[in-house]
């Protein structure tokens, strides 16, 4: 069999062995299967060798799913035009998270030329405006995951558009898109029935009414993340609760109106529930995540894991009416024992070892957060590690300041203070 070997003739765009032996021996087809295999910078080091193997990588059908994330700070919107007239309907799935450099302009020539695309990543491309989801609207029918974070330019004509447009939307994820209001979210959702994803993290004009029409409109729902939308109410959430039954994974971090009613509902009317983030949110009480933990069969499972490998916790950062009786209900709940894998309890200033004590059975427990838990001591961790010797446990002890001296004086000074 022939040897593939470098030459050390001076480099030529395209050499003159079109002839190669591989070119004679394998046919056309089955190249082009082996060229699929192939990433962006190789099939692009390929189409460099030889005509026959320009043509074969930048065959359209070599190009169905793009990322251009690692090249980001080179992408100008040339590049995506160029891309797309290449790929034209082949193109399935395409990022261009953070490629500051793209634009409207060729974004609308990416949308004409690439009508069966069906994921589109443009996550931090904030030269986008509404122009882009016009375009989309207009020529990509077949899109389901749309991801615009960060797009700060986006409004309520962007989420019309893609209703008049895109009813095939599955995920939309507008986080950070801080000027859409519950008129785009309610033209959406009424026009996009499948919907099974909502990132609407740090969109902070939405208030109940946006979250009423979702609970009307999106029986599919899955995932709903609110976190920091601080106008949203124990009313608007508990609609949620009531008309997604599907719900899987809900963050409302940072949304410091909720109280224990929302656990009730969540509890009442989400059986699927599986991932639940409540940082910051204060007013929860133990009575809430005990009831929550008396009714669900599956929270908590404390932590799932993606196809991208990313791990979402059972998160009570902040919630500072927490004590060591809601732990201990959490702790001895349905499925605490076997699938409980992650919980974040920083800042909860009420909790003690007995909480460890609680949570000492939940064998798959692999990490606990127990940061300005100043109840919290070193020989209560050594207890938990003593049954969970696998266990990463992040916790801060700040230093004691002696007491000032009695009868002298001389301030004493902790040696934290006496290095600042």
């Amino acid at each position: 069999m022939p040897r593939l070997t470098l030459s050390s003739a001076p480099f030529q765009m395209f050499t003159n062995s079109d002839e190669a032996v591989i070119n004679k021996k394998l046919p056309k087809e089955l190249l082009l299967r082996i060229f699929s295999f192939l990433d962006v910078v190789t099939l692009c080091r390929c189409a460099q060798v030889s005509r026959s193997w320009n043509v074969l990588a930048l065959d359209g059908s070599n190009w169905q799913r793009i990322d251009l994330f690692d090249f980001q700070r080179d992408i100008e919107g040339r590049v995506v035009e160029n891309i797309s007239k290449r790929c034209g309907g082949f193109l399935r799935k395409l990022s261009l998270r953070g490629c500051l450099g793209v634009g409207d302009s060729a974004l609308r020539t990416f949308s004409q030329n690439c009508r069966n695309i069906e994921l589109l990543s443009l996550n931090g491309c904030t030269k986008i405006t509404d122009s882009t989801c016009n375009s989309l609207s207009k020529f990509c029918p077949k899109l389901k995951h749309l991801d615009l974070a960060s797009c700060t330019s986006i409004t309520n004509l962007s989420l019309k558009a893609l209703s008049e447009g895109c009813p095939l939307l599955e995920q939309l994820n507008i986080s950070w898109c801080d000027q859409v209001t519950k008129d785009g979210i309610q033209a959406l959702v009424r026009s996009c029935p499948g919907l099974k994803g909502l990132f609407l993290k740090g969109c902070t004009q939405l208030e109940d009414e946006a979250l009423k029409h979702i609970g009307a409109h999106c029986p599919e729902l899955v995932t709903l993340n609110l976190q920091t939308c601080s106008q949203i109410t124990d009313e608007g959430l508990i609609t949620i609760c009531r008309g997604c039954h599907r719900l899987q994974s809900l963050c409302v971090s940072g949304c410091a109106n909720i109280t224990d009613a929302i656990l009730h509902a969540l509890g009442q009317n989400c059986p699927r529930l599986r991932i639940l983030e409540v940082a910051r949110c204060s007013q929860l009480t133990d009575m809430g995540f005990t009831t929550l933990a008396r009714v669900s069969v599956r929270l908590p499972l404390g932590c799932m894991q993606t196809q991208d490998g990313n791990h979402f916790p059972f998160c009570l950062s902040h919630c500072e009416l927490i004590t060591d009786d809601g732990i201990r209900h959490l702790g001895s709940g349905p499925c605490a024992h076997d699938r409980l894998e992650v919980i974040e309890l920083d800042n909860c200033p009420l909790i003690t070892d007995a909480s460890l004590e609680h949570l000492k059975s939940c064998h798959s427990l692999d990490r606990i957060e127990l940061y300005d838990c100043q109840q919290i001591t070193r020989a209560g961790i050594k207890r938990l590690r003593t049954h969970l010797p696998n266990i990463k446990v992040h916790a801060y002890f700040a230093p004691v300041t002696p007491p000032p001296s009695v009868g002298g004086s001389r301030q004493r000074f902790c040696r934290c203070c006496v290095l600042l």
